[in-house]
């Protein structure tokens, strides 16, 4: 596959999936938009992408402040004139149950950044999108589909199970302009995601176990997004792809 020539917007891409996709967008020779909070792992990540002859933009941003999306999305055309790949990759995931007390606060700032930032991201998006009759790829969870394990989990499982429905009415809508709109639900994936959301040790004595045996690298869902993103996949949209090592098939 190549991107040349292609403009992908990232959001999420200072670490895990949202890096690994923009370092295997720039190996296909693809002018990536970084978007992220944390500067100094987007400098690892812009080096990584440079190591293949492309320069992403960078800009620290948080998106789920809608004055920053924008912004964002403005910076973007200014340089590159274009969007063609919108990927909406950001994500946190934040403690809440009903019996707890804290439910609501969890859930609205999980909801910000998960669901309300890519429905912004997109509606900004689209106009490009449009003229370049792009795509977009939802990074979602298998989360979306399953009850959650720990009471806790919920607003980030909520979350997820409504960005795929997001994703399907999306894709409904925008088809009539050529445009195309996946998700992609992964299983347990190694990245940082749990340090970043402060649940590292909840994590861990919830001790996943997938039917290979194995836990995905970032770099296999980055796969898949390419292959969503391409020519390859033009007869796909409103379809949400699990890549989950069997989870799924355990917890029926």
């Amino acid at each position: 596959m190549s991107f040349t020539g292609k403009v992908v917007f990232i959001s999420g891409a200072s670490s895990g999936i949202g890096a690994a996709a923009a370092i295997e967008f720039a190996k296909q020779d693809a002018d990536v938009v970084i978007i992220g909070r944390n500067e100094s792992k987007m400098k690892n990540v812009y080096k990584q992408c440079e190591v293949h002859g492309k320069k992403p933009l960078v800009i620290k941003a948080d998106i789920s402040k809608d004055e920053e999306a924008k912004a964002a999305i403005n910076k973007t055309i200014d340089k590159f004139g274009k969007l063609d790949i919108l990927v909406n990759n950001a994500g946190i995931m934040r403690l809440g149950s009903i019996l707890n007390g804290n439910l609501l606060e969890s859930y609205d700032e999980v909801m910000s950044t998960n669901l309300r930032a890519v429905m912004h991201l997109t509606t900004l998006a689209t106009p490009y999108l449009i003229k370049t009759k792009g795509n977009i790829i939802n990074i979602s969870s298998i989360a979306g589909e399953m009850m959650p394990t720990v009471p806790e989990f919920m607003p980030y499982f909520v979350s997820k199970a409504a960005l795929n429905h997001f994703t399907r009415c999306s894709a409904s809508e925008l088809a009539a302009y050529g445009i195309r709109v996946n998700s992609i639900s992964p299983g347990p994936v190694k990245t940082d995601f749990g340090e970043n959301s402060g649940i590292t040790d909840l994590l861990t004595n919830a001790n996943f176990t997938t039917p290979l045996d194995r836990v995905s690298d970032a770099v296999e869902i980055a796969d898949l997004i390419l292959y969503l993103s391409s020519d390859k996949a033009k007869g796909i949209t409103g379809s949400n792809y699990v890549t989950d090592n069997g989870c799924l098939i355990k917890s029926k």
